[in-house]
């Protein structure tokens, strides 16, 4: 897995074989502290025999309310939908645009740097707390995305001085790309592997390394402006990218689709959309330094 908010997830990771033993029987996964999803038959044992001594029969009354009663619904098993996932997501993503926006309008321009640092310092120290926590911090994951659109409007506004129309262009293609993505998981053409996600993460180790050394050469003066992510070969890297970052939010569609498949918890949601946040801050990120080395030229 690529996303560390799935890939360590118990209900979103990718199913572990261990035969009869641990969760796992008969090839259906379970998870800790969760009741069979709807509508699958009781295991022997897991209530104990029908009729047993204890244990009350139904009647046929009750037997003609149970199966006149309407079906469950996931709302009331209150398990994990797309609809979760979608509002959750959505909330985020407002609430990052609306602080960002706020940053651009109204931090003056002399404290922009201390912003994008205390931003990114926030955002990342926050993002490895929710991306290792086994239950979801709906108040640390909401915090984690105020400090990240502090920062994004800091870095945005920084940008747009740097190459004129950068913002609006990076936002149209961050919408265009998560839409090609979506589709092309929707679609089928593009399907969740193991040898795919095997060599995703060994694709984001090397980009990861690369940026790494990029930024020490950075802070240490060896090179000045993108560093080694200058001219054509920074285009390059930035299109690599993004085609990673793209790769990753298909990644995150199929894990998403897994958890409401097996009917995880509606609470997984927010770990869901924190998961698919991270991924498009990235995106964005990268998008809009490429831009910004395009316009930067003209």
């Amino acid at each position: 897995m690529s996303n560390p908010v799935f890939s360590r997830s118990d209900v979103f990771g990718e199913p572990r074989r261990t035969g009869n033993a641990g969760g796992r029987r008969g090839g259906t996964a379970t998870y800790p502290n969760q009741s069979p999803a709807y509508g699958t038959p009781p295991q022997p044992g897991q209530y104990g025999q029908y009729g047993a001594a204890g244990q009350q029969a139904m009647d046929a009354s009750q037997l003609d309310a149970m199966y006149e009663s309407p079906s469950a619904t996931t709302a009331d098993t209150k398990r994990l939908t797309y609809d979760d996932v979608i509002i959750k997501t959505g909330g985020l993503l407002a609430l990052l645009v609306v602080v960002a926006a706020a940053t651009w309008t109204l931090v003056p321009p002399a404290m922009l740097s201390m912003v994008m640092i205390v931003g990114a310092i926030g955002g990342l120290v926050l993002g490895l707390v929710n991306a290792f926590k086994r239950n979801p911090s709906p108040a640390l994951i909401v915090l984690y995305t105020v400090f990240q659109g502090a920062f994004l409007g800091a870095i945005s506004l920084v940008y747009s001085q740097i190459a004129q129309g950068a913002v609006p262009q990076a936002v149209i293609g961050t919408v265009s790309v998560f839409a090609v993505s979506l589709f092309l998981f929707k679609s089928g053409k593009v399907r969740v592997t193991p040898k795919f996600t095997r060599w995703l993460m060994f694709a984001l180790i090397g980009y990861a390394l690369f940026s790494l050394i990029n930024f020490v050469l950075l802070i240490t003066g060896v090179l000045d402006g993108f560093g080694m992510r200058s001219g054509p070969i920074g285009v390059i890297v930035g299109l690599v990218a993004v085609g990673l970052a793209a790769a990753s939010l298909i990644v995150d569609f199929d894990s998403i689709k897994r958890g409401v498949e097996a009917g995880v918890p509606a609470k997984m949601a927010w770990s869901a959309a924190f998961g698919l946040l991270v991924t498009l801050i990235w995106l964005y990120l990268e998008i809009l330094r490429i831009v910004a080395i395009f316009n930067s030229s003209d």
